[in-house]
């Protein structure tokens, strides 16, 4: 390793472009200056499987490193609501699905899916799995991306997956630190505060991230989320804390890996020339990596102020050293791991786990009418209707997701049809789909936080307000029920992938049973764990 102070800060950075390939600037970057790594991120950098195996290619013969240690390559591919690599990879579930199913031997499994084909395309980094306790039902950001509301639960279901990812080759990433679970505000628009205490934070918030640190885990990354108990009452984003960075996590719960901000364009964060203030407070921090988006400017205000920070001995030299140990050892962990063929991508095997998950996550929370399993007569009717995908949050790609309840329940009952509805049905949608319910025998209907999106409750409501029988279905968060408690048949699939459609029609239609169990409670109406069990 070189020792001037260029090569001791560009160890630290994160860098991100806009494209498919990589632009003059990251290109110039990686031949004149030292970097830790490059994010690729979906919606700026992805296009297909085979076109991210180039780009990450390209970036390693383009990188100036030293010896043969590798770019750190990293996504967001946590799976569920977030295919951070795209839908050429095998749909793997999201957390809150395999904690339906209690096995952290299908968490293992699905960990070594998802490694194996980040491996595959060149990707040594995962930003997964998140070890957020899901405690607030209105979090608009974690939600179905938690494994549940039981801090035991999450920890055993982090510590397997993070394992089966690493098992695979690929870096475990542990976030979003010290947890981003009770919030009510999301990071990326200002500073969520989980305002708890200290006893509080180590039965709930920490024991999730103790649990995959004694598994192994070799990074993990902080939240910019303030916790005032840990900062003398101040609140400030935990990426900028050092009470948080090296208290806490290096001092009390020994972590010795990588630690990587969340990405550094968040509204927690200062914006603009004022960020080099931040970025010296997280150095000071111990934060390793700065994880940037695509604006090159942001690139060279936190390049230049770590920079001038050392030549101005605001930070210590010595405490960027031993950061920089730390990011060398982690990629010369990766530098022995061997990168599987392409072939590995959606094969049986790894769609053949992920069925399993969503064939033992779906959960029948409520069947006070005897209504499932389903025995139709051969002609009667169905009508399946269903929400637009959207992107609820930035860290979401649910609107890559094709619809596919209804080709599911065809291929067990002839007679269906499908109404796709805007996310947020208006009044006349809702009184259409109320006069067109008549013409059928059972109407299916599916809701993606209902509980927090009062159109979609509308429209349950004024299907359940007439005589046809109604299976509404929550395919995201199990919350919805609170909203339209009056329905006597309540399921919950918590994702709207493929391989949950599946799994909720073969149910229904008693090709399956059903095996999951709500791994949150349903405020006022159901507790941890509860399930009607086939």
């Amino acid at each position: 390793m070189g020792k001037s102070i260029e090569s001791l800060v560009g160890h630290k950075m994160m860098l991100s472009f806009l494209g498919t390939e990589p632009t003059p600037y990251v290109l110039n970057w990686l031949q004149n200056r030292v970097a830790g790594g490059v994010t690729i991120f979906r919606y700026r950098n992805v296009e297909s499987a085979h076109q991210v195996r180039e780009l990450t290619d390209t970036l390693n013969r383009s990188a100036v490193q030293n010896g043969d240690l590798p770019l750190l390559i990293a996504a967001d591919h946590e799976g569920g609501q977030l295919m951070g690599l795209g839908n050429d990879l095998t749909p793997s579930p999201g957390n809150m699905a395999l904690g339906a199913t209690r096995s952290p031997e299908l968490a293992f499994a699905v960990g070594q899916v998802m490694g194996t084909e980040c491996a595959a395309l060149g990707i040594n980094v995962d930003y997964a799995p998140s070890c957020d306790v899901n405690s607030n039902p209105q979090n608009p950001v974690i939600g179905i991306r938690s494994f549940g509301e039981d801090p035991e639960l999450v920890g055993e279901m982090a510590a397997a997956l993070s394992s089966g990812l690493q098992d695979a080759g690929v870096v475990s990433v542990l976030k979003h630190f010290p947890g981003h679970g009770d919030t009510q505000d999301d990071s990326h628009h200002g500073i969520p505060v989980v305002d708890a205490g200290i006893e509080r934070l180590w039965d709930v918030e920490l024991r999730p991230f103790q649990a995959a640190i004694r598994a192994g885990a070799k990074m993990l990354m902080s939240a910019h989320v303030g916790i005032p108990v840990l900062n003398e009452g101040k609140i400030v984003p935990s990426t900028l804390s050092y009470p948080v960075l090296h208290t806490l996590l290096r001092e009390r719960l020994g972590f010795n890996g990588v630690v990587v901000s969340d990405a550094m364009d968040m509204g927690a964060i200062k914006q603009g020339e004022a960020m080099g203030e931040d970025i010296l407070e997280a150095a000071k921090a111990n934060l390793d990596l700065f994880l940037m988006t695509d604006s090159e400017d942001s690139h060279e205000i936190a390049y230049k102020a770590m920079i001038k920070g050392l030549q101005t001995n605001a930070i210590s030299e010595a405490t960027i050293k031993k950061s920089v140990d730390r990011i060398l050892q982690l990629k010369k962990w990766v530098g022995q791991q061997k990168q599987p063929d392409m072939s590995v991508v959606r094969s049986k095997k790894h769609l053949d786990v992920v069925q399993e998950v969503a064939n033992r996550a779906v959960t029948l929370v409520r069947n006070d009418a005897g209504l499932l399993p389903l025995q139709l007569d051969t002609d009667a009717k169905v009508a399946v209707i269903v929400p637009e995908f959207k992107e609820l949050t930035p860290a979401d790609t649910s609107a890559s997701e094709k619809q596919s309840l209804a080709t599911a329940v065809r291929h067990y009952h002839a007679h269906v049809d499908e109404f796709i509805v805007p996310h947020l049905p208006d009044a006349a949608t809702i009184a259409d789909l109320r006069e067109r319910a008549n013409q059928y025998d059972l109407i299916i209907v599916g809701t993606i936080e209902a509980s927090r999106q009062q159109e979609q409750v509308d429209l349950v409501k004024a299907l359940l307000d007439t005589a046809v029988p109604v299976i509404p279905v929550a395919i995201r968060t199990p919350y919805d029920l609170m909203a339209y408690p009056q329905a006597k048949t309540y399921v919950c699939t918590y994702s709207i992938q493929e391989p949950a459609m599946k799994a909720l029609a073969a149910a229904l239609f008693g090709e399956i049973p059903f095996k999951g169990k709500l791994p949150t409670q349903i405020p006022s109406l159901y507790t941890f764990g509860h399930a009607i069990t086939q």
